[in-house]
């Protein structure tokens, strides 16, 4: 029987359970926080979920809900009894991945219900399907569906809850919808005097602050607050930010606790253990999804139905020059742009990492499309989170002169942002 789990990797203890309370660090504490990781120089990176013993604590003979899905991962070591050292301790017998829904259960923690983001709680549904509330065959316990019509919990599916977890990998761009998700979960646990602790994980493209701010007539789900298209931030930082600029309804605040990750910094090269969505496969595809995405809202299809998404773009209406594919259904991609149709387009899957949000490949298939006028559609603002940009591309406007109107905004919210900076 496996009477309980440790994680690998205990030493320099002291830094690994420093986490963040809902206020921001001020400067000198983050210095204090950089210095101490960078004294741990060997020390892997670990996610919030991985501090267990700063967050089990909170969740002791309390009801407790989860926002979770596919991502919400730990490495941990099994011990058995029946297996001593000399000295009488639990030997290790291995290590395992195991989800944060299986970790909080052989804890013992009075787990009650799971709530899904877009994709559902197995991740595996396409981008925008309708996913349906159901029961979790392994564990038994029920799944509350936060996308289509219920994208904010409701008072009675939050009954009977004492705290919320919320461990979900973000990728750092606006229009991912998990901070949408989050969003609305700290506005319904601020609204029913719930705490929401957030288990930090790290930002694959946190380096990155990016792309026109998002002017607030032109929220929807897939960008619901003036921030940049690359936003540079963990999504424990951003649900410091979401507090902190009182952004949820009426300006109400939730009582929010940000487990941190340590030995991370924002500019280290992250590679995610599972797929955060089903079209984003690996790491190329996340550096490239939110430039990509923006062609979501255009007639140009960036790889579904292909085993590149997210790598590839191209269209029927493009020229036929060097690179074609064809869309089919498969696993996240159901009924595919342009499916059974061969695309032209361009192979991104080799290129060097990019460094911001690149612009190049979307105008390039503007300026080449077999008609213009049809090029667009209305989900590109909303992508966008402006008009601005698809009128700038429409007259011309060269690249640089488009990143240079994104300036003046892009310094007001870093000014912003660092105030809930943790790493």
């Amino acid at each position: 029987m496996i009477s309980n789990l440790v994680f690998k990797n205990t030493v320099l203890f002291s830094v690994l359970l420093m986490f963040s309370c809902g206020a921001s660090q001020n400067k000198e504490q983050r210095a204090k926080n950089k210095e101490a990781i960078a004294e741990s120089a060997k020390a892997e990176i670990k996610t919030g979920a991985e501090h267990y013993k700063a967050y089990l604590p909170l969740l002791k003979n309390k009801k407790v809900g989860i926002v979770t899905n596919q991502t919400g991962l730990i490495i941990a070591t099994r011990f058995y009894n029946a297996s001593k050292d000399s000295n009488g301790s639990d030997k290790a017998i291995k290590s395992d991945t195991l989800s944060i829904v299986d970790f909080l259960l052989d804890q013992k923690i009075n787990l009650k219900k799971i709530f899904a983001p877009e994709h559902g709680f197995r991740g595996t549904a396409d981008a925008g399907e309708h996913v349906v509330d159901g029961k979790d065959t392994k564990t038994g316990l029920p799944i509350i569906s936060l996308y289509g019509d219920n994208k904010k919990p409701k008072v009675d599916q939050l009954a009977g809850i004492d705290i919320l977890i919320f461990d979900l990998q973000d990728v750092g761009a606006r229009f991912y919808t998990y901070i949408s998700s989050l969003h609305y979960v700290m506005e319904a646990c601020a609204e029913n005097n719930i705490p929401l602790v957030v288990l930090d994980r790290p930002n694959p493209n946190g380096s990155i602050v990016d792309g026109p701010i998002l002017e607030m007539e032109y929220s929807s789900f897939v960008g619901m607050h003036p921030i940049p298209a690359l936003h540079g931030m963990t999504i424990g930082e951003y649900a410091q930010m979401i507090n902190g600029e009182k952004w949820l309804r009426n300006g109400i605040q939730c009582e929010l606790k940000v487990i941190r990750c340590t030995a991370y910094t924002r500019d280290m090269a992250y590679s995610l253990p599972v797929k955060p969505s089903p079209n984003l496969p690996n790491d190329q595809a996340i550096n490239l999804y939110a430039s990509l995405c923006l062609f979501e809202g255009t007639n140009v299809s960036i790889g579904r139905g292909t085993a590149l998404q997210f790598q590839i773009y191209g269209s029927p209406f493009l020229p036929n020059i060097n690179y074609s594919f064809t869309p089919k259904p498969n696993f996240g991609a159901k009924d595919p742009v342009h499916n059974g149709k061969k695309c032209f387009g361009e192979d991104l899957s080799m290129i060097p990492k990019v460094n911001q949000l690149e612009l190049k490949w979307l105008i390039k298939a503007y300026q080449e499309t077999a008609d213009r006028t049809k090029f667009f559609n209305s989900f590109f603002t909303k992508l966008a989170g402006t008009k601005k940009l698809q009128q700038q591309i429409e007259a011309g406007i060269s690249e640089l002169e488009i990143r240079e109107s994104w300036k003046n905004g892009l310094d007001e919210f870093k000014k912003t942002r660092a105030k809930y900076l943790i790493y």
